[in-house]
């Protein structure tokens, strides 16, 4: 399944819906966590958003989507919140109780892509500090359905997103039946909150290696370590590219598999290798991981999504394997506690950020092919530069966003190519199922 943007989406010219539920006053408050107070932290904003899109028969009616809509925010306690501004300064999570609303029509003007009008939609909608921050809509067409679902970052990740689809999937298959069709809330994103506050505290060993790769960063999260243009905000530039189809990708990991090491490994060590031929430098870069520690939280919507850093010296096999560890290992301790003496994450401008995600492994499955299912990410302004990797059954893409300036067109632009010519060439290399 692609991982693509709002202004590249594929979207066919139809009617464009959304469906507004009805919203409770504010009830009881609720846990909130380290990432969730950084990214509501920074203010209501446009493009905060995730959301995935996919394809149904013309024959199901809206009200049906919105019935299974309906039984799918009844399932998932973090769909039922919404932030404010806390007293304190700091943002507050109260829940909130959701019901049945309307569709609503939005026009899309003369002359505007429906992209556009998509946008707009889901920028106001999907705002940090908006109640419901969520928001399902339907575009419209004699051919048929295409779904687009949307929330704040603060309430879903790219895993949320398939268990909210399958949901609602299953939801639809039960008809009337939506809401007794789920097997029973699911285990809510807060409890999850407040089980990484009660863990234990990090050990010194973790803490002063989450020092020595801040203090070789500068002082700072990991930089990309290359030129961007000024260190400003900037429109995005997003690059989708193919790495490589189906029998790359199985020679690729048959590779992976001979060394000893996973394909995400292989992935880092082509990026060691290109990182130190166009910058001189290690590969350092932030590098989230999964807090799903537990198969308790597999079928539960959040952002069960911790920063670690990645640091790899070395293009090899074992010591980027070494260094993968290292940096889930890292990841695995509350934030708060360890970034406390940076006074939280200490983020600056160029900030470099790499993001691995295999959906072959995923407990978690719809068929993305027939429902030409599609991640999409919001469009913003960026200082940083953040790379996504997508494997799946078609193979492996990758999807950057940077500043979009000469200079970071040049940079980064210049280490994909390289990027994407080494994992190619790994790819065919050396191994039985590529030979020719």
């Amino acid at each position: 399944m692609r991982l693509t943007n709002v202004t590249h989406l594929r979207l066919p010219f139809g009617r464009l819906w959304g469906y507004d539920v009805s919203a409770s006053a504010l009830g009881r408050r609720l846990p909130v966590s380290f990432d969730q107070r950084l990214h509501v932290g920074a203010g209501a904003r446009p493009g905060s958003w995730m959301a995935l899109s996919f394809r149904l028969p013309a024959h199901i009616r809206k009200e049906a989507i919105a019935a299974a809509w309906l039984a799918v925010i009844t399932r998932h306690g973090t769909l039922r919140s919404a932030f404010v501004p806390g007293d304190d300064g700091e943002p507050a999570l109260h829940e909130i109780e959701l019901g049945p609303g309307r569709w609503v029509e939005h026009e899309v003007a003369p002359g505007q892509a429906v992209n556009d009008a998509l946008r707009h939609v889901l920028d106001a909608a999907c705002s940090p500090y908006q109640r419901p921050s969520h928001r399902l809509c339907v575009l419209e067409t004699a051919a048929g359905l295409t779904v687009v679902i949307a929330a704040d970052h603060a309430h879903v990740d790219m895993w949320s997103m398939l268990v909210i689809a399958r949901d609602l999937l299953s939801a639809l298959d039960a008809g009337e039946a939506a809401a007794a069709s789920l097997s029973g809330p699911a285990p809510a994103f807060v409890e999850h909150t407040q089980a990484l506050r009660d863990r234990d505290a990090a050990p010194d060993r973790v803490r002063r290696r989450w020092e020595d790769i801040i203090a070789d960063s500068g002082g700072v999260m990991p930089r990309f370590p290359l030129p961007l243009g000024t260190p400003e905000r900037h429109p995005e530039r997003v690059e989708v590219r193919d790495v490589f189809g189906v029998d790359d990708a199985a020679a690729f990991a048959a590779q992976a598999r001979d060394d000893g090491v996973s394909t995400l490994v292989r992935a880092v060590v082509a990026m060691t290798a290109v990182t130190r031929e166009s910058a001189d430098a290690p590969l350092r870069a932030v590098f989230p991981v999964h807090s799903r520690f537990e198969e308790t939280w597999h079928d539960s919507v959040g952002w069960f999504i911790t920063n670690s850093v990645l640091e790899s010296d070395t293009a090899e096999p074992h010591a980027a394997a070494a260094a993968v560890k290292e940096a889930v290992q890292l990841g695995g301790w509350p934030l708060a506690d360890v970034l406390a003496p940076w006074g939280g994450m200490p983020v600056a401008p160029g900030m470099f950020a790499i993001s691995w995600l295999d959906l072959r492994r995923l407990p978690v499955r719809i068929d993305s092919v027939g429902l030409d299912a599609q991640y999409v990410s919001a469009a913003t302004d960026t200082d940083g530069v953040m790379l996504w990797f997508i494997l799946d059954e078609s193979g492996l893409h990758l999807r950057c966003r940077y500043p979009d300036t000469i200079e970071a067109r040049a940079s980064v632009g210049g280490w994909l190519d390289l990027l994407v010519a080494r994992l190619q060439s790994d790819a065919r290399r050396d191994h039985p199922l590529r030979r020719t």
